[in-house]
């Protein structure tokens, strides 16, 4: 029987491939399961048609991220915390005070897009790295400055 998988099964293909399964391994395993659809014409239009669609829906989210990607990279955060002698923070600046500082400035991102190896604990500029998509990174410029008191 003649299949296309719906979704990449080990062993078999990826993801929009047409496989030729033995009859009972596609009506008792990879059709209930919904790992494929029988390669009928009318399946494989349903399939063409829904394969275009998600590739519209990926191109619009990475052209949303690209956007993002350059109001991030022409923008400046700057986060007022307490500082000590030598500029050492009482404290640490984190990925949510980021965040927050973000949406201050009308820019909304997730908290999983900004990726820091260590949480920032002392003053100055720092370089943050954002994930916006999985082919779209930007880089956010970050400066820590003394809170006044």
């Amino acid at each position: 029987m003649k299949i296309i998988l719906l979704q990449d099964v080990e062993n078999l293909g990826k993801r929009g491939e047409i496989k030729e399964v033995k009859d009972g391994f596609a009506r008792n395993y990879l059709i209930p399961k919904g790992f494929a659809l029988k390669a009928t014409p009318s399946n494989m239009r349903t399939f063409e048609a829904l394969e275009a669609q998600q590739k519209n829906k990926r191109e619009k989210e990475k052209n949303r991220a690209l956007k993002l990607k350059e109001k991030i990279e022409k923008f400046k955060l700057k986060i007022k915390a307490k500082a000590g002698e030598e500029g050492k923070l009482f404290g640490a600046v984190s990925s949510i005070d980021i965040l927050n500082g973000l949406k201050e400035h009308g820019i909304h991102v997730e908290k999983g897009m900004i990726h820091m190896d260590d949480a920032i604990r002392t003053l100055g500029s720092f370089e943050v790295e954002m994930r916006l998509h999985p082919e779209v990174r930007a880089i956010l410029r970050v400066e820590v400055i003394p809170e006044s008191e």
